[in-house]
């Protein structure tokens, strides 16, 4: 093994470490054997498992240089050859935000793919803001604000600046990690590729979590960075009202997030979503503009959905929310009615329980319908597991 330059341009000389035929053109990635990850994991050892999402399990390490770092052992053996793999690495990691996650290097080493972090303080939106009781840490509206608009902004970066353009396809609160300053940071982003085709990280075929999933991509495979807006839409209503997009829990009619809000909103009456935990300490008029701009990222038309840099100004107000603009979002009852009249028509076309889906990309994938159902019925929340990198 060969030591590279280290992340974003920093220099390592000389080289202590090689890897035989495939080092030219990858730049700046740098490489830790297998043994340094197990030493810094001890052994991948349960306590030090800070979370499981779909692209794999993630442990906390501590480095040879006493760094911590957040250590993602992936979840399939990539398809790709080492090349191929380490060109999309090299790719994610030349891509430098203020919010989002910064990758250290990685370990490629026979069938591991191993990917390190920059370990994160205040783990995930879902584990803290979200994850009721199993957090301390107090979300005032000025942190919440600061937290919706820091994700718009590295969206809007990875959407916009990024060349080639990248869509995320996973956008959740499990996904949007926390600093000591609650600073948010995307993580998982540019991973699609490092996936084999026949693998996903939620129950369908379909990369990303239903409840968060625009149903043009869940249904039809229609995947741009318009279903990435979506996504972001029905985050930034979660964390206006610190409650999951979906809570079975509740009485019929309060279940589905999206729903209640654009329900209340029909009825001018959207102050009454917001988080009571804020005891009345929060802007009224900037909650519910930040709901509003939710509902517009959320429309059932793709079309209508605003791109992510307008997104950012109508955040920070540089930009005026024009309440004329907004329509009936793409709500989970009409996404569940859609998804069981497709189950019954490929059931009666091709005699089983699963149809077709066009991933949005380079493949079609199979997806089954039972499956969508039960994961859009549920929304769960674990202290230990449920931490995605």
């Amino acid at each position: 093994m060969t030591c590279f330059p280290s992340l974003f341009g920093k220099k390592v000389n000389p080289p202590t470490r090689r890897v035989p035929d495939i080092d030219e053109g990858i730049h700046d990635v740098k490489f830790y054997t297998y043994k340094e990850l197990r030493v810094a994991t001890e052994d991948f050892i349960d306590s030090n498992k800070i979370g499981e999402g779909g692209f794999g399990s993630v442990y906390k390490g501590r480095l040879k240089d006493g760094k911590f770092a957040a250590i993602k052992v992936l979840s399939a053996e990539s398809r790709q050859g080492v090349r191929e793999f380490l060109t999309e690495i090299n790719v994610i990691s030349e891509i430098e935000h203020e919010n989002l996650v910064k990758l250290y290097g990685c370990c490629v080493e026979g069938s591991h793919r191993i990917l390190v972090y920059n370990y994160l303080e205040n783990n995930s939106l879902a584990q803290t803001l979200l994850g009721g009781s199993h957090s301390n840490i107090r979300f005032d509206w000025r942190a919440r604000s600061r937290i919706c608009i820091g994700v718009a902004r590295g969206l809007a970066f990875l959407h916009e600046e990024v060349r080639p353009h990248i869509v995320h396809r996973d956008i959740k609160a499990s996904n949007i990690l926390l600093d000591k300053d609650l600073s948010p940071k995307i993580s998982d982003f540019g991973l699609a590729k490092l996936i084999p085709a026949n693998m996903t990280h939620v129950s369908t075929r379909v990369a990303g979590t239903i409840g968060y999933l625009a149903p043009e991509y869940a249904i039809r495979g229609q995947l741009t960075r318009k279903a990435d807006i979506y996504s972001f839409g029905v985050l930034l209503v979660e964390i206006v009202s610190g409650r999951c997009n979906t809570n079975t829990r509740l009485p019929i009619g309060e279940q589905y997030l999206l729903e209640r809000t654009w329900e209340l909103y029909e009825r001018r009456e959207l102050v009454g979503l917001i988080d009571t935990s804020l005891n009345g300490e929060f802007d009224a008029e900037e909650a519910c503009r930040f709901l509003k701009i939710g509902l517009l990222c959320t429309q059932d038309s793709p079309k209508l959905r605003p791109s992510m840099s307008t997104v950012v100004k109508m955040l920070t107000g540089q930009m005026d929310v024009n309440d004329s603009e907004i329509s009936k979002p793409a709500l989970i009852s009409d996404f569940m009615d859609l998804k069981v009249r497709v189950a019954e028509k490929s059931k009666a076309n091709m005699n089983s329980s699963s149809c077709t889906v066009s991933s949005g990309s380079d493949n079609q994938e199979t997806t089954t319908m039972s499956s969508l159902t039960s994961t859009a019925a549920t929304c769960t929340f674990t202290a230990q597991y449920d931490r995605s990198f």
